[in-house]
């Protein structure tokens, strides 16, 4: 039985029968409000795939390399998932809203000097600071969005839809950006964006994040071991994708990594005030729905990375109708995630989840149908319902996460499942992409996808069959503690 937490700082606990009632007694949220806590995580997903278009053209004018061009990517994505360890302390020391904004305003800021570099070298730096400051803005927009304010009932769909749209829009819309104006314009339409957010950050209600404690400390040790730790990991699964495991590259990172963060795990156990705090995995709702988050990521990213190669070198179509192709699943994904919420509301969480991960299991097993001469929109319809079913899945388990949780409690619940989902994805391309590799080598690249299909469908399946110890309780948010602010 999932026990409730009780808040360390005085606030009152939040009750059980109260759950269905935070969202019925707070305002609705204004479009301004909307639009300022859906840009950050826009903008960030968005950044993590446009700049994959761009590669080409960008080699071509600063006279590099492929391969130093590939970290203007890979040095996104690594200060992302790295800074993920120093977000939760900012939150509790400065305030979420705070550093939610002044994250805005640094990625807006880091946009600018990207997209007016001279030199690669400093367009990678440019693209680091860009990541960390990007890292801020996924996990405190979603633990106002999602958590015990109850901010995303008054979310519309269509803009729950958007935000969900960015990694798959990202190749679509950087091509065709690229093919107008030029690489640089990827960088500078964040610009105008990012300044409206800021803008409209005062529209945003004090009541969905806690105000910040100055007397907060910062656990140097414990981002000491945290961020490193997850530098590794990430750097050694990306590289384990193009030098191979066996590689010292690869397998070396991952290894001190992985004791980097064991060692801090043990020290967040003892530590009364951890970088980032792990105790809400002694929950068993929560702790289980990590493990279906990193499920359904290592299933979802695996073939979001596999399918367009697959799309382009064995089925010959172009760079644009791949781009085109991968739209579909974008929009499913968003319709899934905002639907799911309101499945779960009503439905309850363990039937929905359950549902979502079935509907993977079927689709997965569809791409058994795809070879080298399948249509181009029978095999984007398969991954739309791949992509509707991730949507289902993945916002009801957040919001098992967040519902006990006070708003302090929140940032860190938030980051952590940031960090199972970037892990998740990034174990996922690699594994797959060593398999299809492999496969590929031996049999051809339809049996290898054939075989991959057959992978992602077992993983899907196990997690449906964990799916079942799920509350089965609805989904619906717990009241908001106290906070100052309107």
């Amino acid at each position: 039985m999932t026990r409730r937490r009780r808040p360390e700082t005085g606030q009152r606990p939040v009750a059980e029968g109260a759950e269905t009632a935070g969202a019925t007694t707070a305002p609705r949220l204004s479009p301004l409000a909307q639009y300022a806590l859906l840009a950050g995580p826009l903008l960030s997903m968005l950044d993590s795939s446009i700049v994959n278009v761009a590669v080409a053209p960008i080699a071509s004018e600063m006279n590099a390399t492929l391969t130093i061009v590939q970290w203007v990517s890979s040095g996104y994505l690594l200060a992302l998932g790295t800074g993920l360890a120093l977000t939760s302390n900012l939150a509790r020391r400065y305030g979420t809203i705070r550093v939610y904004a002044t994250g805005v305003i640094a990625f807006t800021a880091a946009s600018l000097l990207c997209g007016l570099a001279p030199t690669i070298d400093l367009l990678i730096a440019a693209r680091v600071l860009q990541g960390l400051a990007g890292a801020t803005l996924v996990p405190l927009a979603m633990g106002m969005l999602m958590g015990s304010g109850g901010a995303s009932r008054d979310v519309s769909p269509l803009a729950g839809m958007l935000l969900f749209l960015g990694p798959a829009l990202g190749p679509s819309l950087g091509g065709l950006l690229i093919g107008v104006f030029g690489w640089r314009s990827i960088f500078f339409i964040n610009i105008p964006l990012g300044i409206v957010a800021a803008l409209t950050m005062r529209a945003v209600p004090r009541r969905l994040a806690p105000q910040g404690d100055r007397g907060a400390r910062f656990d140097l040790v414990g981002i000491a071991l945290l961020a490193p730790g997850l530098f590794g990991v990430l750097f050694g699964l990306d590289r384990g994708e193009s030098a191979g495991w066996a590689h010292p590259e690869s397998w070396l990172p991952i290894a001190i990594g992985a004791l980097l963060l064991a060692g801090y795990v043990l020290r967040s156990i003892r530590t009364p005030h951890p970088a980032l705090d792990l105790r809400i995995l002694r929950d068993r709702d929560a702790a289980l729905s990590f493990v279906l988050c990193a499920a359904a990521s290592v299933a979802a990213w695996s073939i979001i990375f596999l399918l367009p190669v697959f799309l382009q070198a064995v089925q010959g179509h172009s760079a644009l109708a791949t781009g085109l192709a991968m739209l579909p699943q974008g929009i499913l994904t968003g319709l899934g995630a905002v639907f799911g919420q309101k499945l779960a509301d009503r439905f309850g969480v363990r039937l929905v989840v359950l549902g979502g991960f079935v509907v993977l299991v079927a689709a997965s097993l569809g791409l058994l149908a795809v070879d080298a001469h399948t249509s181009l929109w029978a095999t984007s319809l398969i991954l739309a319902a791949r992509s509707a079913a991730i949507g289902l899945v993945v916002t009801p388990l957040l919001t098992v996460v967040n519902r006990r949780l006070t708003l302090e409690e929140q940032a860190d619940a938030n980051t952590a499942f940031n960090v199972v989902q970037r892990i998740g994805g990034s174990l996922g391309i690699g594994l797959i992409a060593g398999v299809f590799t492999s496969t590929s080598q031996t049999a051809g690249p339809v049996p290898a996808l054939h075989e991959v299909a057959v992978i992602v469908t077992v993983i899907a399946a196990v997690a449906a069959l964990g799916s079942l110890f799920l509350p089965r309780t609805r989904a619906a948010h717990p009241v908001p503690t106290p906070a100052a602010g309107r």
